[in-house]
C-alpha cells in the first residue's frame, strides 16, 4: 500500500495535480485525497484550485462539473465508466414541454445530472443548498430534476411553491426502507436516525436529522448521542469514524453501496496520473451553457 501511495504523491508533484474525492468512494481513496467532501463542497473547491490538473475520485457528472468550472485545467477521471444512473433520469424534451406549459417556471437541476441536462436548466442545486436556493427563486413553479425524492422533500418544506416532479431516483437511497430503519432501531436501541433527503418520504418521517452527506457528518460529530443509524451510502462511515472514534454507527438495514463510486481505486488514480487517461472533455457550447446554472448555484447558495 505504501508503495502505490508514494507513487501517487510523486506523480502529483510531477503533474501539478490535486485529488478531489467524494465521501462515497473507498476509504483508502478518501485517505489520500487532498479534498474530501460532498457535491457542493467539491464544486466550490474546484473553483479555487491553483493546480493545473484535477483528479476527480467520484462519478462522471462530478468530473464534468469540475471541467465546466475550470475550462483551462485538465480534469481526469480514474475510471471513465464510473457513472451515476440518476444523472441521466430526465429528458430535454420533457423540460421543453414543461417550459411551454408553465409561463413562470424555473428548471431546478440537482447537480447529480449530466452536462446536457444542466444546459437546459435555470439553476443547479445540491442536497445541502436546494431549499435555500428554491426559496430564493422568484418563480412560483419549480420543475425539479432529476431526483423525485429530493424534490418532494424540498416541496414539503417550501409549500408556497408549486412543484412539478420528475421520475428519477438514486437507487442506493431509494432502497433505504422505513421497515429497515425501524428494525435497525429495535436492534440497536437508543440511536438517532440520520438520513439523506434522496430517500423516500416515509423513510424521512423516521429521521432525527435529514441532510446532505456533509450535514450528516457534522450532525453526528456535534451530537451528544453515541449511536447513529446512517441512512445514506456507507462510504460516509470513513469520515464519521475518523471524526468520532467513541461513537457507534449502524446501517439502515439495506445494501447502501454505490457500485459506481467504488470503481475508483488507488491503482486507477495512479494510472490516470501516470498515463494521462480519463480526460474529461466538454464541448465549448455545452460548457458555456451549463456553466450559467452552476455559477448561479454558487452565488445563490452563499
Amino acid at each position: 500500500m505504501a508503495g502505490i501511495i508514494d507513487e501517487i504523491n510523486e506523480l502529483k508533484k510531477e503533474k501539478d495535480a490535486v485529488i478531489l474525492a467524494h465521501y462515497y468512494v473507498n476509504d483508502d481513496v478518501q485517505a489520500i485525497a487532498d479534498y474530501v467532501g460532498d457535491s457542493y463542497y467539491l464544486a466550490k473547491v474546484a473553483t479555487t484550485l491553483k493546480e493545473s490538473t484535477i483528479v476527480f475520485a467520484g462519478v462522471k457528472f462530478m468530473g464534468e462539473s469540475a471541467k465546466i468550472l475550470n475550462p483551462n485545467k485538465t480534469v481526469l477521471m480514474p475510471d471513465a465508466n464510473a457513472d451515476c444512473p440518476m444523472a441521466h433520469m430526465a429528458q430535454v424534451e420533457r423540460i421543453e414541454e414543461i417550459r411551454a406549459e408553465y409561463e413562470d417556471v424555473a428548471v431546478v437541476c440537482y447537480i447529480n445530472s449530466t452536462a446536457e441536462l444542466k444546459m437546459h436548466s435555470d439553476v443547479c442545486v445540491t442536497s445541502s443548498n436546494a431549499m435555500k436556493i428554491v426559496k430564493a427563486l422568484p418563480n412560483k413553479n419549480i420543475f425539479f430534476i432529476p431526483d423525485e425524492n429530493l424534490g418532494r422533500y424540498i416541496a414539503s418544506k417550501v409549500p408556497e411553491k408549486n412543484f412539478i416532479f420528475n421520475d428519477g431516483y438514486c437507487h442506493v437511497h431509494k432502497a433505504v426502507k422505513a421497515e429497515g430503519i425501524k428494525a435497525a432501531k429495535a436492534a440497536v436501541g437508543d440511536a438517532e436516525v440520520l438520513i439523506h433527503p434522496e430517500c423516500t418520504l416515509d423513510a424521512l418521517e423516521l429521521a432525527d436529522y435529514i441532510g446532505s452527506t456533509s450535514g450528516i457528518i457534522d450532525y453526528a460529530t456535534n451530537s451528544d448521542k453515541k449511536k447513529f443509524i446512517i441512512s445514506t451510502e456507507l462510504g460516509v462511515l470513513y469520515q464519521l469514524k475518523k471524526n468520532n472514534p467513541d461513537k457507534e454507527f449502524y446501517s439502515a438495514g439495506s445494501v447502501q453501496i454505490c457500485p459506481n463510486m467504488k470503481k475508483v481505486t488507488l491503482e486507477k488514480i495512479r494510472d490516470c496520473l501516470r498515463d494521462g487517461t480519463g480526460v474529461v472533455e466538454v464541448s465549448e457550447e455545452k460548457r458555456t451553457r451549463s456553466l450559467t446554472p452552476l455559477q448561479r448555484m454558487l452565488e445563490l447558495a452563499e
